[in-house]
């Protein structure tokens, strides 16, 4: 099928990516795209978000634009505020924004408890204030939230701030869906699992917990993990996404749709 958001305007927060390659909101911003939505790409790193706009333009799509920082409440106003000048509405809010900092918690700092909570859980809070009601008015709109399958699972990473992050999301993502789904307002979470994006490339505490630092080694001992013998990439989320975006998912809000090759079946 083609053109399955056809008419749709999609805001993704996190459109860009962490370095060379496809991050998950990168993917993300470009399938809905290519089904025919018109989409605001938005990152606090407007050079990236740049150059996945320009991927959408240049095979005749729709993007725009926006630098913000969606842990801070004006920011989220402000992003939303131009959304709406620039599209008029607000169909799908797909929230990509995340970072992971290993450190259980005894060796956290505070600091760190306190950054990692306002960019994974406090940024899907304030984009999801300042959007419902645009949905209400509407009467309808789709939200996915990127959670992990961390937010269920002990990976074997010690980051008890993604844990926690992360399981928060999905309970926030289940009560609200309960709250607006008489309002059409659907609200579903993506559980990825051992993905290979920028994002987890990038992460020193990563690679030095799985492989003392070796990225490669890393892949290697991730694809060992999953029964599909093989790591994700961020188009599985973006296709998922497009999934939860689209009016095939029209009965379905609450939803933890995890995306993993079968890795949180494994009892060890």
């Amino acid at each position: 099928m083609a053109n399955r958001l056809k008419g749709k305007v999609a805001l993704v927060v996190g459109a860009g990516s962490i370095g060379p390659g496809w991050g998950n909101g990168k993917a993300t911003a470009v399938a809905f795209a290519r089904e025919g939505a018109k989409v605001f790409c938005a990152d606090i790193n407007q050079a990236a978000a740049e150059a996945t706009a320009k991927i959408i333009t240049d095979e005749g799509g729709d993007a725009a634009v926006h630098r913000a920082d969606v842990s801070k409440a004006a920011d989220v106003v402000a992003m939303v505020e131009a959304c709406m000048a620039k599209y008029g509405c607000v169909d799908i809010l797909d929230n990509n924004v995340g970072i992971a900092e290993t450190g259980g918690v005894v060796e956290l700092p505070e600091e760190t408890w306190d950054h990692v909570f306002a960019v994974n859980l406090k940024s899907a809070f304030l984009t999801m204030k300042h959007v419902i009601p645009l949905m209400e008015r509407q009467r309808g709109g789709s939200i996915i939230n990127i959670s992990s399958i961390a937010s269920i699972r002990y990976t074997g990473v010690p980051y008890a701030t993604y844990y926690a992050t992360k399981a928060a999301l999905n309970q926030l993502t289940k009560t609200t869906a309960v709250e607006y789904a008489a309002k059409k307002v659907r609200v579903n979470a993506i559980l990825p699992g051992l993905m290979k994006t920028p994002m987890v490339e990038n992460s020193a505490g990563l690679a030095r917990s799985y492989a003392g630092g070796d990225v490669e080694a890393m892949w290697k001992a991730r694809d060992r993990q999953v029964p599909m013998g093989y790591g994700g990439d961020a188009w599985d989320v973006a296709w998922a996404a497009v999934y939860l975006a689209s009016d095939e998912s029209r009965y379905v809000t609450g939803l933890e749709l995890v995306v993993d090759g079968g890795i949180t079946l494994k009892y060890v």
